[in-house]
């Protein structure tokens, strides 16, 4: 497995520096008040794997904004299966400043290439309270939450999604000033079928793939769930090939232009597709079920798409689980601790209760946060946090 031995964040958050140094392989802790910096030391580390982090944050809202001089940046000591490396990441200068600043990253101190290079080393899920309204909440969030699922297995998908988003709105942009050119139009519409096609396709091969490790992990705190990807170019593959429903989709985008040039957008297409979960044995939709319910299929669902990574790629994520065990009774929290142990993962848990981690106090490493300044407890692997 991936193991974070030592953080490094500069100027990142609520934080000016701080140095979190020899974190055990297993369970860490970080308790303390709401507001403390707890969250904020999760979302560094899920930023040092692809993409905008567990917050979905602009790259200028992580700036410390009592240091503003100096641009934001985390580093991390890194053990995979196969070696011991160094990654980081942070603003990139040369952007700082711009209506769009992008951040960098490096290898061992080598510039890397891009974002993705980054998924070769570390892998991160993480579970937030934010995240306790997905079947509550609107489609489009669900879509994005499966997207980066995907992508942590394909990480070909996050670009092919840009690359769907901007054609679908050059597109639009088109159709509602009334200057579309045929050639033009027929050139994006293509694009806009070929990507969407792919889109949907890596989204049925991932959701066939976590459905099978939820049923291959029953739990009885954490019931399995049952998932379908409901949409057009979803429906269109599971009866036809996909060069069919690439020509079948243009078609329908070619034949829908008058209407898209009056509402906007595309009428169809994966940007309209769903996340659909059921409560398994009750066939209930996840947003009929209780809170509780809705809490317990959700942390099953995570603990699937971990077991599933492990499964692949031969040992687990780090898992960053924000307040996780906030709203959990004794037993759940006893399961939750146990399938923990049982993933072998390093798991980077939040909480303002040290008593909600009774069951784990002589395994797991504890660290108490305060005002953006890290204690060790008891001594054990300090943590510095200097705020100038």
């Amino acid at each position: 497995m991936s193991t974070i031995l030592s953080l490094k964040l500069h100027h990142f958050r609520s934080y000016n520096t701080a140095a979190l140094l020899d974190i055990q392989s297993g369970l860490v802790v970080l308790s303390g008040p709401n507001g403390a910096g707890k969250t904020n030391i999760l979302e560094a580390i899920s930023l040092l794997t692809p993409g905008r982090g567990l917050r979905s944050a602009k790259i200028a809202d992580v700036q410390n904004r009592d240091s503003a001089a100096e641009p934001w940046a985390i580093a991390a000591q890194i053990l995979t299966p196969f070696e011991e490396l160094r990654i980081g990441t942070g603003l990139d200068p040369a952007t700082r400043g711009l209506q769009n600043e992008k951040r960098a990253s490096r290898i061992n101190g080598q510039a890397a290439k891009n974002q993705n290079e980054l998924a070769k080393y570390l892998s991160c899920v993480w579970l937030t309270p934010q995240m306790d309204r997905l079947f509550l909440d609107s489609s489009r969030e669900r879509r994005r939450f499966l997207d980066r699922l995907v992508f942590s297995f394909d990480p070909g998908h996050a670009g092919r999604v840009t690359r769907y988003d901007n054609a679908l709105s050059q597109r639009s942009k088109l159709l509602r000033e009334g200057k579309g050119d045929p050639a033009w139009l027929e050139s994006l519409e293509e694009q806009m079928a070929e990507t969407g096609v792919a889109i949907a396709a890596a989204r049925l091969d991932f959701v066939h793939r976590l459905q099978s490790a939820c049923d291959n992990a029953y739990q009885t705190h954490f019931p399995p769930a049952r998932f379908i990807v409901s949409g057009t170019l979803e429906e269109s593959l599971a009866h036809t090939k996909a060069l069919n429903a690439e020509d079948a989709f243009k078609d329908n985008l070619r034949a829908s232009r008058m209407r898209d040039a009056l509402t906007g957008g595309a009428a169809q297409g994966p940007h309209k597709s769903d996340l659909q979960v059921f409560y398994a044995e009750r066939n209930m939709q996840a947003d009929q079920c209780s809170t509780g319910e809705q809490k317990a299929l959700l942390i099953g669902l995570i603990f699937s798409h971990a077991r599933l990574i492990a499964a692949e790629r031969g040992h687990p994520p780090v898992l960053l689980l924000d307040e996780v065990a906030a709203h959990l009774d004794k037993s759940r929290r006893a399961a939750l601790y146990d399938i923990l142990t049982d993933l072998k993962a390093q798991a980077f848990l939040t909480g303002t209760d040290t008593g909600l981690f009774e069951a784990i106090q002589n395994t797991a490493q504890f660290f108490t946060v305060e005002h953006s300044t890290i204690h060790p407890k008891e001594h054990r692997n300090p943590l510095r946090s200097v705020n100038e």
